[in-house]
């Protein structure tokens, strides 16, 4: 297991670049065309309500139908149930995979094993314009402690914002349950770009989503069993106690709750 770092580094050179300023590069979507824009938004006018609750197969066939272009489905690692399911209803999709560089080295090997297991879809790894070392230099050591949220804008945000360009939509893994921020999120939606955003385990429990990856003998990310329901960066996640939030240890002890990908 990677150990996590939470002592808060000195920070006494002050010529490090303003955080709130992302490095020079591509950053950004690259819009839709304007017929594929206003297909998706009468897609979401016309079926939003009615996937709302709909279940996981359902939804990601209707995906499969109605979508006009191509899709791809994002996987955090933190449990393959998203790879699974595509593999089954969009054999057609990629798959994403945001390397942040401060991944816990097994969340690193379940995408090697993803990798392996589905090779008739590609995984595509996003990453940062800058590396980890390249970041300390021009924003200062332990950006995701001196400042949490300009660190996953460019370790996270960004690079997910450049990869959906070719894409019309994006398969995400939110679930309801996952907290209060998720509470009514909708199975079925527009991204700011206009792009479909479709999460087909919106209704999932954490039990259901154990069963299911029991029922099919599923990769299994070995943190998932010892306190981490959630897991992010290694830096930027704890274990929680039986009962709490399951994204309770995501960012402990910070007010920060989201990585921005969702909001």
């Amino acid at each position: 297991m990677t150990f996590i770092n939470l002592t808060k580094p000195a920070t006494g050179d002050t010529d490090y670049q303003d955080p709130d300023i992302s490095p020079a590069g591509p950053r950004t979507t690259t819009p839709l065309d304007p017929d594929t824009a206003r297909r998706n938004q009468q897609l979401v006018d016309q079926y939003a309500e009615q996937l709302y609750d709909a279940p996981a197969d359902a939804i990601l066939d209707w995906a499969r139908t109605h979508a006009p272009g191509a899709l791809i489905v994002t996987l955090s690692m933190e449990n393959t149930v998203l790879a699974e399911l595509a593999a089954h209803h969009l054999p057609e999709a990629d798959f994403l995979f945001l390397d942040t560089e401060y991944h816990f080295a097994e969340t690193l090997d379940v995408a090697r094993q993803v990798a392996e297991r589905y090779p008739n879809q590609r995984l595509i790894t996003a990453k940062a314009q800058l590396s980890r070392a390249q970041q300390d230099k021009v924003y200062g050591p332990s950006l995701y402690l001196t400042h949490p949220t300009a660190c996953c804008r460019m370790r996270k945000v960004e690079p997910l914002a450049v990869a959906l360009s070719p894409y019309v939509g994006w398969v995400t893994g939110l679930r309801r349950a996952d907290g209060p921020t998720r509470a009514t999120a909708p199975a079925l939606s527009l991204d700011r770009t206009g792009r479909l955003k479709i999460s087909p385990i919106i209704t999932w429990t954490l039990e259901e989503t154990e069963q299911y990856i029991e029922a099919h003998d599923l990769i299994r990310h070995p943190l998932t069993s010892q306190g981490y329901p959630s897991i992010g960066c290694a830096t930027c996640t704890l274990p929680v106690a039986p009962g709490e939030d399951p994204r309770a240890g995501r960012w402990a002890g910070n007010a920060k709750t989201e990585c921005g990908l969702h909001t």
